[in-house]
């Protein structure tokens, strides 16, 4: 599995974070995961995963925010956003932070695989 294949889960909820993980990674990605909105705004052009799922409210930091930050970046700007609520008007906010798609939760893995191979093939 290449480099091209990785994703990055960013969600405060470690149950979320395991669940997805361990669905990506039986689907044949590979996973970096963190708790911490922080930790996605440290990103350098050469630890750039090839989609971010994050999601919208974090404690500590608004995935909003984030998701911003990330698309006004040069080197994070085409990196693309799957952005996760359980939000009823979530989808039209994270379209507007910037995400380039959206997962209401509770979610289907089937949907999850899905939008994620959408962005990154295996």
């Amino acid at each position: 599995m290449g480099k091209n294949a990785q994703v990055m889960i960013v969600d405060d909820d470690p149950d979320i974070v395991l669940l997805l993980q361990v669905m990506l990674e039986d689907a044949g990605y590979s996973v970096l995961t963190t708790e911490n909105g922080e930790d996605v705004e440290k990103l350098t052009a050469d630890t750039l995963p090839q989609l971010i799922i994050l999601d919208m409210f974090l404690s500590g930091k608004d995935g909003r925010v984030l998701a911003r930050h990330l698309k006004q970046q040069e080197y994070t700007r085409n990196v693309p956003i799957l952005m996760l609520s359980a939000h009823p008007m979530a989808e039209l906010e994270a379209r507007l932070a910037g995400a380039d798609a959206f997962l209401a939760k509770p979610f289907e893995i089937d949907d999850v695989l899905a939008k994620v191979e959408a962005y990154v093939p295996l």
